[in-house]
């Protein structure tokens, strides 16, 4: 049985070209990508410990180990930070019985402060499971007549997945869903998103479960929505962690002219305020 560690390195060595890293190709093979004799030669460790590692035999690589591979596969940032956090779920946190648990929702006062200094700019206070914890009267501007704000504790990961208005609202609906899915794994524990998981996965089936396994880390590029008003509008996003929350405060710009004149308008015609929400009532606050 796999380990979701080497799986992901299972396939990007299947997804590598030898070329790519100035390896000779080896001609025509029945496997893609790069060779494991290769690949365990780069990192400077023996093939039959990267066959363990791949295989789910060996769960607990060291760290040197982990970064050598990391290297050898020329992994980029977002791709070596997932790698890490997979070898650590992979040596004991993922194995454990995992009793599903829903992420708290406060939000602390100065993270408010900050989020009020940000008006009437597009942001909001999340977390890696997709509660939106508070946002500024920009977001709920752009998200209006979506539906997603609609729920009493709003789910940008739920609604992705389970409301047909986001297949409209997002003009990239599918790479959407891949990043969704694919934060779950970083969610703030793992009781956490195992609590998501949980509801989703028998609900939606395919579509969300084959994305969760998936090894593909999402490129995040502009974010490309089309508003129920008729209009369209395409966003640049700037994601502050908030480390010791397991939040992250999430920042929307306008990637063009003509969709900063479409927020004007929009935030113009839904005038408000910041907005706290728990999981049991919705505040306004000055």
């Amino acid at each position: 049985m796999g380990t979701p560690l080497g799986d992901f390195i299972r396939a990007k060595r299947d997804s590598t070209q030898p070329e790519t890293l100035g390896l000779p190709s080896h001609g025509r093979r029945r496997s893609p990508g790069l060779r494991r004799a290769d690949l365990a030669a780069r990192a400077g460790i023996s093939v039959e410990y990267l066959t363990r590692i791949e295989q789910g035999r060996d769960r607990n690589p060291s760290v040197p180990v982990v970064n050598a591979l990391a290297d050898a596969l020329s992994l980029g940032p977002a791709e070596r930070t997932h790698l890490r956090y997979l070898s650590k779920i992979t040596g004991g946190e993922c194995t454990a019985r995992i009793r599903p648990v829903q992420p708290p929702r406060e939000v602390r006062a100065s993270v408010l402060q900050t989020l009020r200094l940000l008006e009437p700019g597009i942001a909001v206070v999340t977390n890696r499971v997709g509660d939106l914890l508070a946002h500024t009267s920009g977001f709920a501007a752009v998200t209006s007549a979506t539906g997603l704000l609609d729920a009493e504790a709003p789910n940008l990961t739920r609604y992705v997945f389970t409301d047909p208005r986001a297949r409209a609202f997002f003009a990239d609906w599918a790479a959407v869903a891949d990043e969704q899915a694919f934060d779950l794994w970083l969610g703030p524990a793992v009781e956490n998103s195992e609590w998501l998981t949980a509801e989703l996965a028998p609900v939606v089936g395919a579509e969300f479960t084959s994305r969760l396994n998936s090894t593909v880390v999402p490129p995040r590029g502009v974010l490309r929505l089309n508003h129920p008003g008729g209009r369209s509008l395409r966003l640049n996003r700037e994601t502050l962690e908030l480390a010791q929350d397991s939040q992250q405060l999430v920042v929307f710009l306008p990637a063009d002219e003509e969709t900063a004149r479409v927020v004007a308008e929009l935030h113009q015609q839904a005038a408000g305020r910041l907005r706290v929400v728990s999981a049991t009532r919705a505040r306004s606050v000055v």
